[in-house]
């Protein structure tokens, strides 16, 4: 079949199928929508008539609400002024609202009669609206036997919360005809937190019924006020006024939980077929009373064929309409079909050459129309134009023209990126084998630098000038720099190691300076210090100078090296060029640093050695010397420890001599026995463990105390000392002694101890 056939078949069956089904669904969804506004207009109209009840209620309760705030301060006042003023006001209310039927307030008989104990009894005042329509006032004591548990009053008192009563039918003359439907609204009086009484009105409901006799919001429909309790408040019908909605329909009321859900405050809606099998909708809105905890509840009733007549409404209209769009649709699609087909087969004919790989100019079509099959058309010719351009490209690639510029036609042109990616590809494989080249010409450099390098760190290792000045010379070559220094550790002296310039080279000639810098001193010390290379580029113009036969200059880059083994910096290399260094340079320097530190070390080493070598030698010599002198000294010793025996053993024996007629002691510096011999003790009829520690004043007899403490005085100033003094025995006599008292001094001149030495002045 051709493509117009299929058009005809298969998209007009299928938007026939699709328009059949879409104005089904929009039928049927546009039913449920007639249905659901009409629902959600009867629940809107029960929310708003909430409101608009719930206004008038709230307004009701803050009238009573003010009239409770009026006199909660009533002991400020007088009560008989009070109740003047008071009763005024409830007259006020009363005249202006024609709708109350009576304004009263109830106050405890302990709180306005301090002679009134008990917990119960009240005082009512107020104004009550006659049958001929006159005002009248009344007052009377109330519960004086005791409160009464139920009632209105009882529970409000309990509570401390304000209340609307469920309406009640009331009549003055007592006749059904004067009945109406009567409701108490009362707010509660508090002072100090305490119930003293409460304020309330009797309201007509009958407002209510006007409110609600003008809400219809469909034909037929019509709306209702329940209380908390389910009675019914207001109703078109007046007949319904003041019954109980579970008496009138009590299926309805306990299928749908009617007194509960309004009780709890819902929103709630539902359908109910009634005896006669009719069907309503039913919605409801809470009237939410400010303050009060038992709201009421409006209620619409719509009849079920009121919505179904709308819906059907909707249905007839949208199955004409969708008929006559039918018949649009199968003009519309045969035209399209035969506008489309015709440029169609003109294209496919294109795309069976390209198809083939024939590609040329001549094959360019005309776009009649602005539509997609123009855009096609257009598309296609670009392709032509573009796969020309794509082929001239591949061409200068295949030829070697890798710079040759290429557009790509979108993001999307993936034979263009393609053909780029090939092109880039190529120029990257020649990159890549160009830098190869280069990475391989520095390795080689590196390489042959450092077995050049090897081999000049193993001649001159003998001569630590001449070798710093070939690793120095040799390096500036290398580099092609323009002027270098070795600085070599000499650490020497342990306490201030210093870095010697040893060899300096420029424009190829050895020059010969002296220079020592100490770690951190320049920027040679710097480096020797943080054990890091330092370079440079901006190098500051009296940093240094680069001086030839034609002038000097500063250098565009300094390279300063530490020569490190391991943490051990021996020495740093300084190198100044009027090029820049590149990367794998810095790199070759430092691990020819590392070949030269360790080559130092060694030369550092075998120098150390050859020097220890020769002051052993001397030292040899000299040791020959000293052992003759030694042995001469050793026999002048033997004799003069053999005299000193012989001189200690005679003064032993002398001592020892003394000890049997001289009364002798040690004394500490501050006056205590040390040691005192048998003489002495006994003598004074003490042990010499008696004596230790014992402080030679306690034993010296009370009238030679001051004379004790002036020879004490002298002993201490380093002199000697002899007297006569009485000491006490330890029964108490006393004794005399001619004593002598002599000072022991060390080599620094400080008194170590006391020599006390005695004899007995009665055995004398």
């Amino acid at each position: 079949m051709k493509i117009k056939t299929k058009m005809l078949l298969y998209i007009l069956a299928t938007s026939m199928l699709i328009y059949i089904i879409a104005v089904g669904y929009i039928t049927i969804k546009s039913r449920r929508l007639a249905l659901n506004q009409v629902t959600n207009v009867a629940n809107a109209k029960a929310k708003e008539s909430a409101k608009t009840i719930k206004s008038t209620i709230d307004v009701y309760v803050n009238i009573c609400a003010t009239l409770a705030e009026t006199v909660e301060d009533y002991q400020l006042i007088p009560l008989n002024h009070l109740d003047t003023l008071y009763h005024e006001a409830q007259k006020n209310i009363l005249e202006k609202h024609s709708e109350f039927y009576a304004v009263a307030t109830s106050f405890e008989l302990s709180a306005i009669d301090t002679s009134w104990t008990k917990n119960f009894g009240r005082r009512l005042t107020g104004w009550i609206r006659t049958e001929s329509g006159e005002l009248k006032f009344i007052s009377q004591r109330l519960n004086l036997q005791g409160d009464q548990p139920g009632s209105n009053y009882y529970k409000m008192k309990t509570s401390g919360e304000p209340m609307v009563v469920d309406p009640e039918m009331y009549s003055f003359s007592g006749k059904k005809e004067d009945q109406y439907l009567n409701s108490n609204i009362s707010v509660p009086i508090m002072h100090n937190g305490t119930f003293i009484g409460l304020a309330g009105i009797d309201v007509d409901l009958k407002g209510f019924q006007k409110i609600i006799k003008k809400i219809h919001p469909f034909e037929n429909s019509y709306a209702l006020l329940l209380s908390n309790n389910g009675t019914i408040s207001a109703h078109p019908n007046d007949e319904y006024l003041g019954k109980s909605v579970k008496k009138l329909y009590p299926d309805l009321t306990e299928k749908h939980k009617l007194i509960e859900n309004i009780q709890d405050g819902e929103l709630f809606a539902f359908n109910f077929s009634n005896k006669d099998h009719k069907k309503f909708y039913y919605s409801f809105a809470p009237v939410n009373i400010d303050g009060v905890d038992k709201p009421w509840s409006v209620a619409t009733v719509v009849p079920y064929n009121v919505i179904r007549q709308k819906a059907n409404s909707i249905f007839y209209t949208a199955l004409i309409v969708g008929i006559a769009g039918l018949l649009i649709l199968f003009f519309v699609i045969w035209t399209i079909a035969r506008n489309i087909s015709e440029p169609i087969e003109n294209i496919t004919t294109i795309l069976k050459k390209l198809a083939k790989g024939h590609i040329e100019e001549s094959m360019k079509t005309t776009a009649k129309t602005e539509d997609e099959i123009g855009e096609m058309t257009v598309a296609l010719n670009t392709s032509i134009e573009e796969l020309n351009k794509k082929a001239d490209f591949a061409n200068s690639i295949g030829e070697g023209e890798l710079n040759v510029d290429f557009e790509l036609l979108s993001e999307e042109d993936r034979l263009g990126r393609s053909l780029l990616n090939m092109r880039d590809s190529l120029k990257k494989a020649q990159e890549e084998e160009e830098k190869r080249k280069i990475e391989d010409a520095k390795r080689r450099w590196v390489n042959e630098g450092l077995a050049k390098f090897a081999d000049i760190l193993r001649q001159n290792n003998d001569n630590l000038e001449q070798l710093s000045y070939e690793i120095i010379k040799n390096l500036v070559e290398y580099l092609d720099a323009n002027q270098g220094g070795i600085f070599v550790l000499n650490d020497e002296d342990k306490d201030n190691p210093v870095y010697e310039l040893k060899a300096a080279y420029a424009y190829n000639r050895r020059k010969y300076l002296e220079k020592q810098l100490k770690p951190g001193e320049s920027l040679v010390g710097t480096c020797a210090l943080e054990k890091e290379t330092i370079y440079m580029t901006d190098v500051p113009q009296d940093y240094i100078r680069i001086t030839s036969g034609l002038g000097d200059s500063s250098p565009d880059s300094i390279l300063i090296v530490p020569l490190k083994m391991e943490e051990d910096v021996l020495g740093v290399v300084e190198i100044a060029s009027f090029n820049k260094f590149e990367n794998y340079q810095i790199e070759f320097v430092e691990k020819v640093g590392e070949t030269i530190a360790s080559t130092l070390s060694s030369v550092r080493v075998n120098i150390k050695t050859s020097q220890l070598l020769e002051k052993s030698q001397q030292q040899a010599e000299e040791m020959s010397a000293q052992e003759e002198e030694m042995r001469q000294n050793m026999e002048e010793l033997k004799a003069t420890q053999e005299e000193a025996a012989r001189r200690e053993e005679e003064l032993k024996n002398i001592l020892n001599a003394v000890d049997t007629f001289i009364l002798k002691a040690e004394l500490s510096t501050s006056g205590s026995f040390e040691s005192a011999n048998e003489l002495l003790s006994s003598s004074l009829e003490y042990t010499p463990d008696e004596l230790y520690g014992k402080q030679i004043n306690d034993i010296v007899a009370d009238k030679d105390k001051q004379k004790f403490q002036k020879l004490w005085n002298e002993i201490k100033e380093g002199n000697k000392s002899q007297s006569e003094l009485t000491f006490k025995k330890q029964a108490g006599k006393t004794l005399t002694f001619i004593v002598s008292f002599i000072p022991l001094i060390d080599n620094d001149g400080k008194i170590n101890k006391i020599l006390f030495m005695a004899v007995n002045k009665n055995q004398q």
